[in-house]
């Protein structure tokens, strides 16, 4: 995600620093500073209604054979993302696969 002064539009000379649960940034090209919300948000329609999804991160073995060598936690909108959600509840335990499988080549 592409972070932005929300004053000039610099998106290479910020930084920052975490604090609880957000993070304070500012420009140091215009001296702005403004406060960072760390609670998930959607960034296709915005709303807040978030699920934390474990993605598989897998790793091509022998052949064509996959391997799932950990996980990462992912944010889905229940709104924008139900039909994705409806699929990792319908095979939980297991974590959700990735949209990119690595192949074999064929």
């Amino acid at each position: 995600m592409d972070i932005a002064c929300p004053e000039c539009g610099e998106t290479e000379a910020l930084s920052g620093s975490r604090r609880k649960e957000a993070i304070t940034l500012s420009c140091e090209t215009c001296g702005h500073e403004w406060v960072r919300d760390l609670s998930p948000s959607c960034r296709r329609c915005g709303g807040s209604d978030m699920q934390a999804v474990p993605l598989a991160i897998l790793e091509k073995g022998r052949g064509t054979q996959l391997s799932v060598v950990g996980t990462r936690t992912i944010h889905l909108c229940s709104q924008c993302d139900a039909e994705t959600l409806r699929h990792y509840h319908d095979n939980r335990p297991n974590p959700l696969l990735p949209d990119d499988i690595p192949t074999a080549g064929l």
